[in-house]
């Protein structure tokens, strides 16, 4: 609100950073409403909860709560105002001198939202290190499991609810015909075509993930399977609006294997990342860039950027590799921007003692040690089950009489 939406979307403005609307002011304009600042609210959220998940349960609440506003305010919206935005350098709405005659298509965030929220996790994982007990004295991988699996297949189903808000959501609008004719086709069918293109990743990311972790570790694992579908739709992302359906089932094959893949050097490299967010948000995401620059269909992509004739699509589709390499300068830019902000950010954390928890708090828990108490409160007490008087009637012999005041007697004691 006060210089994260301006920074990004604050227009006109130079390619590099945004200049108008701080506090939103003069704001709505004749290009955007509250509904779309509100949208770009929810996506800057997204980027710093992907973080989050990197350095969980060893940090430290206020390193939280100045990364994340480092985050979402300055970081986040210069990457997001460089591809999104009508002014921003690599855009593919830029009404002229687009990279490589293109632009970089990031449809709903690949880039902007996962590799974003994913790099800046693995450097705040990298620079405070593993948790404690996550690799033994001999180097080896050893598995903290969460406590329940259950939460975790409902928190999956609530993204697999929200991504279509995501994907889909970023038309922004769904009135709006294709071609002179109107008729029967327009955007409606491309909102359509890319809640299939999401879903269609996502569930063969899933299955993909569910059969080769049957083959490489002998047994089901449902949590496996819930990040292998999440690193489907992070895939996915990028290209869910200009890409043929059987083509994101080719995404979400790669993505499962490039999961899989960063999750086994992460082992190889003693890298601990609780919930694998920089493995699947970000290497996922950079894979959805690069599918993007080989899928891309010229029809969709005509359709969805309009305006521009001869505007360079998939490579293996035929549109040769402008768009490929607008793709991988997007990948090579946001890893060396938010290399050179966050690193160093989480850097001076540590030096100041404001990053991670000493090791007798995280052996304790900082549910106690930090947070006032425990986040689930057993009432043991009130448990009639567990009262010494009830264990002692069920064991008692059965010619033991109790007192007249319904307690237990002395002698049955």
């Amino acid at each position: 609100y006060l210089f994260g939406f301006a920074f990004a979307f604050g227009a006109p403005s130079n390619g590099f950073i945004g200049r108008h609307f701080f506090g939103l002011k003069a704001y709505p304009s004749p290009d955007g409403d509250y509904s779309f600042f509100l949208y770009q609210w929810a996506f800057a959220i997204a980027a710093a909860g992907i973080t989050s998940g990197s350095i969980a349960e060893r940090t430290q609440f206020v390193a939280y709560l100045i990364y994340s506003s480092f985050l979402t305010g300055f970081v986040y919206p210069v990457v997001s105002h460089w591809f999104w935005s009508g002014d921003g350098w690599a855009s593919p709405i830029r009404p002229n001198n687009l990279l490589f005659g293109s632009g970089a298509i990031d449809f709903a965030g690949s880039g902007v939202v996962h590799m974003v929220g994913g790099i800046a996790g693995l450097w705040g994982a990298l620079i405070e290190g593993p948790r404690i007990g996550r690799f033994d004295r001999a180097g080896r991988s050893v598995a903290l499991r969460g406590h329940s699996a259950s939460l975790v297949v409902l928190r999956t189903f609530l993204l697999w609810f929200g991504w279509y808000g995501f994907n889909p959501g970023s038309f922004l609008t769904i009135m709006k015909g294709y071609g002179g004719g109107g008729g029967h086709y327009g955007q409606w069918s491309a909102v359509g075509r890319t809640a299939v293109t999401t879903t269609l990743a996502g569930c063969t990311a899933a299955l993909t993930t569910l059969f080769s972790k049957r083959l490489l570790v002998g047994h089901w694992n449902v949590i496996d399977v819930c990040n292998g579908l999440l690193g489907g739709f992070a895939a996915i992302t990028s290209g869910c609006s200009v890409v043929e359906p059987w083509a994101a089932i080719i995404c979400g094959f790669v993505a499962a294997w490039v999961l899989i893949g960063f999750n086994m050097l992460a082992a190889k490299f003693k890298y601990d990342d609780p919930l694998e967010a920089a493995q699947l948000h970000g290497g996922c995401g950079a894979w959805g860039l690069l599918f993007t620059g080989l899928f891309a269909t010229k029809a969709y992509v005509n359709e969805v950027y309009p305006g521009l004739s001869g505007r360079p699509y998939g490579m293996f589709m035929g549109g040769g590799g402008k768009l490929l390499g607008a793709q991988i300068i997007q990948i090579l830019v946001i890893t060396g921007w938010v290399t050179a902000t966050m690193g160093p950010l989480f850097c001076v954390l540590k030096k100041m003692n404001l990053l991670r928890i000493s090791r007798e708090d995280e052996t304790a828990g900082m549910d106690l040690t930090r947070h006032g108490g425990f986040a689930y409160v057993y009432h043991d007490e009130e448990d009639i089950s567990m009262r010494p008087t009830f264990m002692m009637t069920k064991i008692e012999p059965n010619n033991a009489s109790p007192s007249t005041d319904g307690q237990r007697s002395p002698s049955n004691v």
